[in-house]
């Protein structure tokens, strides 16, 4: 085991435990922290792949415009901070929930598992070749998605402001 396969082990599980604290955090602004956690430790992922430019892309789009998004939606629906015992589920639909996760991860895992251990054809990728893909063949999808954004944003803004007055 290469110092590489120790650091992407470390980081993949930090990865792992800041999805599971942001999916089962009854906090909603906690869960928003624990997901940026688990975006950067995924960038962090990508960084030992040797991915740099994946990694710059993960921070920039995910941790850098959507959670902030996340974070400026849940500040202007005034969305409450503190623990909330009226939103609770009952102990059955937990179970449930747990149940239907496992299921899910198990089908993944039956699925994937044979593929882990099949031959990979290895392509020689440079960041220019993707960079050249991710900025020339892909440019208008990220800029929609930008526009996108923006809008939502704004329109977050508006309704929140609309409320405001009514009130």
């Amino acid at each position: 085991m290469t110092g590489l396969d120790v650091a992407f082990a470390a980081v993949g599980g930090l990865t792992l435990a800041a999805a599971a604290l942001a999916v089962t955090s009854r906090q909603v602004i906690h869960a928003a922290l624990w997901l940026v956690v688990s975006l950067g430790a995924l960038a962090g992922c990508y960084l030992v792949l040797g991915a740099e430019l994946v990694a710059l892309v993960q921070i920039l789009v995910y941790v850098g415009a959507i959670v902030v998004l996340v974070l400026f939606a849940l500040m202007l629906t005034r969305a409450p901070i503190g623990r909330r015992t009226d939103l609770s589920t009952s102990r059955t639909h937990r179970v449930l929930a747990a149940v239907a996760g496992s299921a899910t991860t198990a089908l993944l895992l039956a699925v994937l598992l044979p593929l882990a251990s099949a031959p990979v054809a290895r392509r020689e990728t440079s960041t220019e070749g993707i960079a050249q893909q991710l900025f020339g063949t892909w440019v208008w999808p990220f800029e929609l998605l930008s526009v996108l954004l923006l809008v939502a944003l704004v329109a977050g803004l508006a309704i929140a402001r609309v409320g405001g007055e009514r009130r």
